[in-house]
């Protein structure tokens, strides 16, 4: 077995998290308005493999390069991003806002004079429903909807390789779904479909299909077939409770 990726012990991992910090303040010094940490470190639930995660805030009209490599036995990234920059994308709602809310919210200060964190914390939170709804409507045309024509072409078809990659794509769209009706967001991307199974709006057929995906028991092509065909329905009458119309009656030109 290859030594690499390497375990480090958390007591490792948060010395060389203030060494990378330190080092960051002597090169760049006043132009750096906050370093924070976030991912599993941040939270306290990492594992011995578990990556470190960085995000400085610089001054305005200050671009600084950001950086993600291996400084054995670690792997760092560090992302850098202007303060309007990450105003920004805190309150950008987008499909994987479930998915990516939690780096913001979760930031942990390790250098922060003025207290901007704080505030940047809050930012993803403040996603209005109306906007949340927009982008599920959207999302559902772009990608559900989509990845499930694809499903019916291959068994239509016959091509059964297909099969299970479509329902894990479908499984993970119907997850970010989750998140984003319910508002919440998920603490790490390993455990996304065990949370979403914790959220109490979820369509019918999700947790039938995400065990499947889950157990890695897809090598049954009509059950596959048959479960993605359940959570399809359920999306549909999932998205008439929650009053979103992603069809048109008429050309929208």
């Amino acid at each position: 077995m290859l030594p690499y990726p390497a375990a480090t012990t958390r007591e490792a991992k948060m010395e060389i998290i203030d060494r990378v910090t330190q080092r960051l303040l002597d090169l760049y010094g006043d132009d750096i308005l906050a370093i924070g940490l976030y991912g599993s470190v941040a939270q306290g639930i990492d594992g011995p493999y578990s990556d470190i995660e960085l995000r400085v805030i610089t001054k305005d009209g200050v671009s600084l390069p950001g950086h993600e490599f291996i400084y054995h036995p670690f792997k760092i990234e560090i992302g850098m991003k202007q303060k309007h920059e990450a105003w920004r994308s805190a309150s950008a709602v987008d499909d994987a806002w479930a998915i990516k809310a939690g780096a913001y919210v979760h930031l942990q200060a390790l250098y922060d004079p003025q207290h901007l964190l704080d505030e940047l914390r809050a930012l993803p939170l403040q996603a209005s429903d109306e906007a949340i709804l927009d982008v599920m409507r959207e999302f559902m045309i772009w990608e559900a909807y989509e990845t499930m024509g694809k499903i019916r072409n291959s068994k239509q078809a016959g091509n059964y390789s297909y099969l299970p990659l479509g329902a894990k794509d479908l499984a993970w769209q119907s997850a970010k779904l989750i998140g984003l009706a319910n508002r919440a967001f998920y603490n790490t991307r390993a455990r996304t479909f065990e949370e979403s199974l914790q959220m109490p709006s979820r369509p019918a057929g999700y947790e039938e299909l995400v065990e499947l995906v889950m157990s890695g028991q897809l090598h049954d092509a009509e059950l596959v077939y048959a479960r993605c065909e359940q959570i399809w329905t359920g999306l549909n009458e999932w998205y008439e409770e929650l009053g979103i119309e992603y069809r048109v009656k008429e050309l929208p030109f």
